[in-house]
């Protein structure tokens, strides 16, 4: 009885112990986790607010809203076609925009700049030379506002006043809209649709606005998604500390690249036979 009482008890802590280990390991397994949550949401902190927002613009399905609209949302041209268009943010600035101007002159290429509101209404002569020189204007926001972010009411508050403060420069309401980052609700692009309005991205970026970048590297981030209707992502505006001769040197290149390999350099009206006007 003594024997048999022995053989119970060492299985009845042996259990125990086994439920014990089991028990510490999950513990140990579900502390690892929380501890890598943790550890995400410090990278993330520590990420520049600009890299934040590409971040999330990138987790957004470009090809869905695509899909789903595919005259309203969209990131190239024809693939036919040896065609690309040249498309430039953030302007106007008085620093940057008149260098780029001076080069799409001399080269005689026509682009696409989308303009925020806030700017235009600083720099009317800037916007006022851009579509005087045959350029196209796109709309870009009021103040550069993460669209995404806002409700249907605020979006259209953004979209409409920068439209007012375009459309009495250059004399006509702008049909393209760029989200800033390339971030938009499927509600956002389903109310710009009935507008009146088009959505473009594009399917090349320079990233000429990270880290102040050499003409040499932003040749190297177009070349390596170029292809015929690719839309080009540059900027001819920046922010405090930003430092955009790389863009400013590296569009002769740029240009002189593109026609020996024979494509056409377009407006965005051309390259998608969509009208500039709304």
């Amino acid at each position: 009885m003594h024997k048999k009482s022995s053989i119970k008890g060492l299985h009845a802590a042996g259990i125990a112990l086994l439920a014990m280990l089991l028990l510490g390991a999950t513990t140990e397994i579900n502390a690892y986790s929380a501890s890598n949550l943790h550890d995400t949401s410090q990278i993330e902190a520590r990420l520049p607010q600009k890299e934040k927002k590409k971040r999330r613009a990138e987790s957004m399905s470009w090809v869905k809203l695509h899909q789903q609209y595919p005259n309203s949302f969209l990131l190239n041209g024809s693939r036919q076609s040896k065609r690309i268009a040249l498309t430039f943010d953030d302007a106007p600035d008085p620093k940057y925009t008149p260098l780029i101007l001076d080069v799409l002159a001399k080269y005689d290429v026509c682009a696409t700049f989308f303009i925020v509101g806030n700017r235009a209404a600083k720099y009317p002569a800037i916007v006022n030379r851009i579509h005087k020189e045959g350029h196209i204007i796109g709309n870009h926001s009021y103040d550069h506002a993460v669209l995404s972010t806002l409700n249907l009411t605020g979006y259209q508050k953004q979209i409409w006043r920068t439209d007012a403060i375009i459309s009495n420069i250059i004399g006509y309401s702008p049909h393209f809209i760029r989200p800033p980052y390339g971030e938009l609700l499927p509600q956002q692009v389903r109310w710009s649709k009935y507008a009146g309005f088009s959505i473009v991205n594009w399917d090349v970026d320079s990233v000429d606005w990270k880290n102040n970048p050499s003409s040499a590297l932003i040749m190297k981030n177009i070349k390596k998604t170029l292809q015929p209707g690719s839309i080009i992502l540059q900027h001819a505006g920046g922010g405090m500390n930003q430092n955009l001769y790389g863009t400013v040197n590296a569009l002769p290149k740029l240009i002189l690249l593109l026609r020996s390999k024979g494509y056409e350099l377009v407006t965005l009206p051309e390259l998608l036979g969509q009208p500039a006007a709304r």
